[in-house]
C-alpha cells in the first residue's frame, strides 16, 4: 500500500469510530446514567464493584478498576474497585484445577457479597466465563451492569430486570472496544460528578 492509501485507511477508520459514537450517543446514554447512578449507590453503601473481561475486554475491566482506586480526573478518596483480571496466579490456578469458564466466577463467590456490583464485559457477549460470572453474580445478590454489542449475545439472556445493558450497535468488535473505553469513561466521570461535585 502506498501512503495515500495509509493515509485514507486511517481516515476512514477515524470516521467510522466517529460514526458509530454519534449513532450510538442517544441509544447508550440513559442506560450510562442509570449505570452510574447504580454504581454510586453501591459505593456510598460501602460496598464496591468487581469487574471482569477477557483479552482487551480484560484491559477495560482493569482500566476501570484503577480509575476508581486511584483517580480519574480530579483529586478525590478512593473507590472500592477490583479487577477480577489481574491475579494470574489465581486465573492459571482455576483455569489448570477447574475450568476457564470459572475463572472469574469463583473469585465472585469468594469476594462478591450482597449489594456489590458486577461490570461484565464481552463484545460478543457471548463468553463463557462471563456468562458464568453473572449467573454467579445472582447467586451471590450482585446486580450487573453488562457492556456488550452486537445482539447481546447469550448474556442478553440472562440478566435480570434489576442489571442495566449497554449494548453498543456494531459488529466490529474493534469499534465496539472504543466505544466500551468511552462508556467506562463516562460512567468514571459520572461517578466523580455525582459524590463529589
Amino acid at each position: 500500500m502506498n501512503i495515500n492509501e495509509l493515509t485514507n485507511r486511517v481516515q476512514q477508520l477515524f470516521e467510522d469510530s466517529i460514526e458509530l459514537k454519534t449513532r450510538a450517543l442517544p441509544l447508550l446514554t440513559p442506560e450510562i446514567v442509570k449505570a452510574a447512578e447504580a454504581m454510586v449507590a453501591c459505593l456510598q453503601q460501602g460496598h464496591k464493584i468487581l469487574s471482569c473481561g477477557n483479552g482487551g475486554s480484560a484491559g477495560d475491566a482493569q482500566h476501570f478498576s484503577a480509575e476508581l482506586l486511584n483517580r480519574f480526573e480530579k483529586e478525590r478518596q478512593e473507590l472500592a474497585a477490583i479487577a477480577l483480571t489481574t491475579d494470574s496466579s489465581t486465573l492459571t490456578a482455576i483455569a489448570n484445577d477447574y475450568a476457564f469458564e470459572l475463572i472469574f466466577s469463583k473469585q465472585i463467590k469468594a469476594l462478591g457479597q450482597k449489594g456489590d456490583i458486577l461490570l461484565a464485559i464481552s463484545t460478543s457477549g457471548n463468553s463463557p466465563n462471563i456468562i458464568k460470572a453473572i449467573e454467579v453474580a445472582h447467586e451471590q445478590n450482585m446486580s450487573v451492569v453488562a457492556l456488550t454489542g452486537r445482539n447481546g449475545g447469550k448474556i442478553g439472556k440472562v440478566l435480570s430486570n434489576a442489571d442495566i445493558e449497554i449494548r453498543v450497535p456494531s459488529q466490529s468488535t474493534a469499534r465496539t472496544q472504543e466505544v466500551h473505553l468511552l462508556t467506562i469513561h463516562c460512567l468514571c466521570d459520572l461517578i466523580d460528578s455525582i459524590m463529589f461535585p
